[in-house]
């Protein structure tokens, strides 16, 4: 089985020959395998799939959150105390969208905010009873789509999966930190 086209090299199409091609032959030029998906590619597709799936079982449950809700009360959830600003780093959203997204959870009664110990300026947040309730069906919902993706693959295919996740991400992460050191 030939190598993802995202590992092995590509010879770049350059020069007068390749600019009058027509995309047909451009593309024969490439070859089929090199435009087939790459792992980017694929990776994007299934969290597509895996965010649709949410969608539609939130609808079908009855679950009054959004995908962004249920994915703020996740971090939340996981970060008890936080600021506002540090979850919404985390998140990778403007700040003011976190407020909004917040100011509609706490109508709601999922989302509790509070002042700081020591800094009067920084709200932190907490989930309210309510808010725990919905993270628990939010990770049952989570636990189903799971399942119907991994259906097929035993326990060690899985943890295999993850920790190839896990390390790509971590090469990632390293990337782009010193790509910013270096900026």
């Amino acid at each position: 089985m030939a190598p993802p086209n995202d590992v092995a090299p590509m010879a770049p199409l350059t020069g007068p020959e390749t600019a009058q091609m027509s995309p047909k032959a451009a593309a024969a030029a490439l070859g089929a395998e090199a435009l087939q998906p790459n792992i980017g590619a694929m990776l994007h597709d299934v969290a597509r799939l895996i965010r649709r799936r949410f969608e539609r079982r939130v609808r079908h449950t009855g679950l009054a959150l959004t995908r962004h809700q249920a994915r703020t009360l996740l971090y939340i959830a996981r970060n008890e105390g936080l600021s506002q600003a540090a979850i919404a780093t985390m998140l990778e959203i403007e700040p003011i969208a976190l407020v909004r997204l917040l100011d509609r959870m706490h109508e709601e009664g999922l989302v509790d905010r509070r002042s700081h110990p020591t800094d009067r300026r920084v709200r932190t947040l907490w989930l309210t009873p309510l808010g725990w309730g919905a993270v628990e069906r939010v990770l049952a919902i989570n636990a189903e789509i799971r399942e119907e993706a991994c259906a097929g693959l035993n326990q060690e295919v899985r943890d295999a999966l993850m920790a190839t996740l896990k390390h790509m991400m971590g090469n990632l992460t390293l990337a782009e930190e010193e790509t910013a050191a270096a900026d």
